[in-house]
């Protein structure tokens, strides 16, 4: 099928990350008469082997491409003729974004500008059925108490690099929804969990250590909170809000799911002991507490009945279900985590790809 007879032509950025992939698998499966465009730049996060499953499929392309570069941008944009973006490249790691600060504000501000001015100038002349649709995070709320949850209502208090370039670059949507017309919408998110994500994030992080009998490093006193949604789910939610979510509005995406860190660590010890068949408490004795990281936020926690009563949206997987399929996705693909840890997937990329439009 020629990109002409597709009924539409979506760009999906940072396809090749965590939840990324996980959006690209569900767009191509279901929705066979869209084109759908991967735009990666196959940073240290981003692993086409995410999606070997798919990597044939006659409605899907790959471009290996950054979003900070402009001139590319809108060239891509010239080219292909997206009639929707859904915008979820970013630099995502706090103890990242507090290391090299510059390179948040690049990609998730910058790169965010860049993509919504190549999409206004391509659709100056007819906006109908266009959308750009900007994922976001709950951490650009800041922090909470014991009580109260973040709404769409809630002010802006970022508290670490990331989570205030992720905060600038939402700013940046709502200013060009109010000075342009501009067809966006934004979603900000809990903390995902799954197959597929960087083993710099707490639960692959600790299912590797786990196997290899490597300590646990829990920050602090380990009762910071956090509620947390299985990635398929985010997935779900996100072909909703693109399809049907209001222009100029915001949904937050939540799991309805509180877990402090420490009780989160001792139940996937547990799970990690009875499917490595050994005696109950073994991961539990792994656990080291470490200093606190900076601008740690202590509480976080979505009200996602927004999305719930507008679009009929909810979790479908209960923590313990999805944790023990993370798990064992992990411990049956450990070659795939094996190649993440050393790097060796990227020298393939470096080989591989080059910057262009294969269309």
């Amino acid at each position: 099928m020629s990109k002409s007879s597709f009924k539409r032509k979506i760009l999906i950025t940072g396809g090749a990350g965590f939840i990324g992939s996980h959006v690209v698998r569900l767009f191509v499966n279901k929705y066979p008469d869209y084109l759908i465009f991967n735009l990666d730049k196959l940073t240290y996060a981003g692993n086409l082997e995410n999606l070997k499953d798919i990597e044939m499929a006659s409605n899907y392309r790959f471009e290996r491409g950054d979003i900070t570069d402009a001139e590319y941008i809108n060239d891509l944009f010239h080219q292909m003729q997206f009639d929707g973006v859904i915008h979820l490249a970013a630099e995502s790691h706090v103890d990242r974004s507090i290391e090299n600060p510059m390179q948040f504000i690049l990609t998730n501000v910058l790169g965010t500008v860049n993509l919504m001015n190549a999409a206004k100038e391509a659709w100056k002349n007819n906006l109908e059925n266009k959308r750009f649709y900007h994922i976001s995070t709950d951490e650009v709320y800041g922090s909470l108490g014991e009580q109260g949850y973040f709404t769409e209502q809630t002010p802006y208090d970022p508290q670490s690099p990331y989570s205030a370039s992720k905060a600038s670059s939402d700013h940046f949507v709502r200013a060009y929804i109010n000075t342009y017309n501009f067809p966006a919408v934004i979603s900000n998110c809990s903390n995902n969990y799954g197959p597929n994500q960087f083993p710099e994030k707490l639960i692959p992080l600790f299912i590797h250590n786990i196997r290899n009998g490597k300590p646990l490093p829990v920050y602090g006193d380990g009762n910071y909170t956090r509620d947390w949604l299985y990635v398929v789910d985010h997935a779900q939610a996100i072909d909703i809000v693109f399809h049907h979510g209001k222009i100029g509005e915001t949904y937050n995406i939540g799991g309805w799911n509180e877990w402090k860190n420490i009780d989160l660590v001792r139940l996937l010890c547990r799970l990690m002991d009875r499917e490595l068949g050994n005696p109950e408490g073994t991961a539990e004795k792994l656990i080291t507490f470490v200093k606190d990281r900076p601008g740690h936020d202590k509480r976080y926690a979505i009200d996602a009945s927004k999305i719930n009563r507008e679009l009929g949206w909810k979790p479908s997987f209960q923590f313990e279900e999805g944790l023990l399929l993370t798990i064992r996705w992990y411990l049956n693909n450990e070659e795939w985590l094996n190649r993440v840890t050393s790097g060796d997937y990227q020298k393939y990329y470096e080989k591989q790809y080059r910057s262009k439009f294969d269309i």
